[in-house]
């Protein structure tokens, strides 16, 4: 993309931006959207007041210890119509960052760390004679979770696309990564985050975490590193110890297992037709197992199973015979193996090792679908139907029919606004299960430095002269 300095414009007012829709319209905000409607969208209902307060995380100029050059060394990029690339923005206050943000009306926004000085002030500290180098300070820890790494074992589905069958993998990777980041790492204010189209994001925001080294982010990366390998590899889960991890049998047990028997076995046809089969197959490290499966499962391939689905019923034949005691151990890890293989989390490792990588803001809307970046709530991940997230032609056209049957209301108010539209709710979630919450802490901790420091400059030595 090339980088490119947009002029500056007025900020579009409400009343500048009309709402008539014609049947062209709503055609093409069918999958995607339109610049104007778009000014609409950050002009009426994006949750400029919320985004502020969780990216200050307490340090809103209100309280003692606050610091006031927080939020401004903050990185944001845009990515404007066109394609124009603009990165290294800050914001000094909410005000600013809401003006900018209407009056170039991006089509994403990305978030990035918080660095030792403002960004647009990094060119001072990479010339000759600096003494200090322009670097990132604080970010939070990040997770990308995109559906394409999963189109070796999706049959419904491949690239972008998605659907009912193939999301449930989503939801086992949220409930994964979200219990392990809370029992095992004492992680507590976790936000997870549809990402408009194919995937998910999630952000650690507990003051340890966002003060992670990389080389500590790397760590925290690899503890969820199960998955190796490339598409040349048919074997990508190896599981070589005596015993599961913990972290692992906690994982199979209480999800990977029991939705890969309930609903991904069934939802992909992992053991139907004969090609889905053989790459199931060739996972067992036994030539014998696999051709007695094989013949088995071509001889009753014409006959249905009255009670049972062909799926789950060759998956307890296969599994019977890999833990009969017969076999070696290898045989049956091979079980927990296949399961792991076609469930168990794939992170997009990249994105969580550096503090300095940039992830696409909450409450965006996504420019090939329409949909809104909404929060996702982990413990009813199960019942997030990405097809029915709000679009942006949805939200235009609720706005439109509730102020028809309201016209004698006319409230400028952006909590108005939202509350005339389903977007209303995701808002709702986010400042109540995690912004609330965050925000407490944060405050808390902000005040806690504070006292500190008021404690170490009076225990220091006076001088009486």
């Amino acid at each position: 993309m090339r980088q490119q300095q947009q002029q500056e414009g007025p900020v579009p007012m409400e009343e500048d931006v009309k709402m008539e829709t014609t049947a062209e319209d709503s055609r093409h905000l069918q999958h995607g959207f339109s610049p104007d409607y778009l000014k609409l969208y950050y002009g009426r209902l994006f949750p400029f007041t919320e985004m502020y307060r969780w990216l200050s995380y307490g340090n809103d100029g209100k309280h003692p210890g606050c610091d006031p050059s927080f939020i401004a060394r903050r990185e944001f990029s845009f990515t404007l119509e066109h394609d124009i690339y603009l990165r290294y923005l800050s914001f000094h206050d909410a005000s600013e960052m809401e003006a900018t943000i209407r009056a170039k009306c991006p089509h994403k926004i990305d978030i990035g760390a918080v660095y030792n000085v403002e960004p647009a002030k990094r060119t001072a500290y990479s010339g000759a004679g600096s003494d200090r180098v322009f670097s990132p300070v604080e970010r939070e820890l990040v997770f990308d979770i995109d559906m394409t790494d999963y189109d070796d074992i999706r049959n419904c589905c491949s690239g972008a696309d998605i659907c009912l069958k193939c999301w449930p993998l989503m939801t086992i990777a949220i409930k994964v990564v979200n219990t392990a980041l809370r029992d095992d790492f004492g992680f507590e204010h976790i936000l997870w985050v549809y990402s408009g189209r194919r995937g998910v994001h999630c952000w650690v925001c507990d003051a340890r975490a966002r003060r992670l080294t990389n080389e500590q982010r790397t760590s925290i990366t690899d503890y969820f590193r199960l998955y190796k390998g490339n598409e040349n590899t048919a074997k990508k889960v190896s599981l070589v110890a005596a015993s599961l991890h913990p972290s692992l049998l906690r994982a199979y047990t209480d999800v990977c297992r029991p939705f890969f028997e309930d609903t991904i076995l069934l939802n992909q046809s992992l053991l139907t037709p004969e090609g889905n089969y053989e790459r199931v197959l060739d996972l067992v490290p036994d030539d014998a197992v696999k051709t007695n499966m094989r013949d088995r499962w071509q001889e009753n391939r014409r006959s249905s199973a009255a009670k049972e689905d062909v799926n789950a019923s060759r998956w307890r034949q296969l599994k019977q015979t890999l833990e009969s005691k017969q076999k070696g151990q290898a045989l049956r890890r091979c079980v927990e193996e296949i399961v792991f293989s076609y469930t168990y989390p794939r992170l997009d490792m990249e994105v969580s090792k550096h503090m300095n990588h940039l992830l696409k803001a909450p409450f965006c809307v996504h420019p090939k679908t329409g949909r809104v970046c909404v929060p996702i709530d982990p413990q009813k991940c199960e019942t997030f139907d990405p097809t029915t997230v709000p679009t942006l032609s949805q939200l235009l056209n609720e706005l439109n029919e509730n102020e028809a049957k309201h016209s004698s209301i006319n409230n400028g108010s952006k909590t108005r606004d939202l509350e005339k539209t389903s977007l209303g709710r995701a808002v709702h979630f986010f400042q109540t299960s995690f912004l609330d919450p965050l925000l407490q802490a944060s405050k808390a901790e902000v005040a806690a430095a504070y006292q500190e420091k008021l404690h170490e400059s009076a225990s220091r030595p006076t001088l009486n002269w």
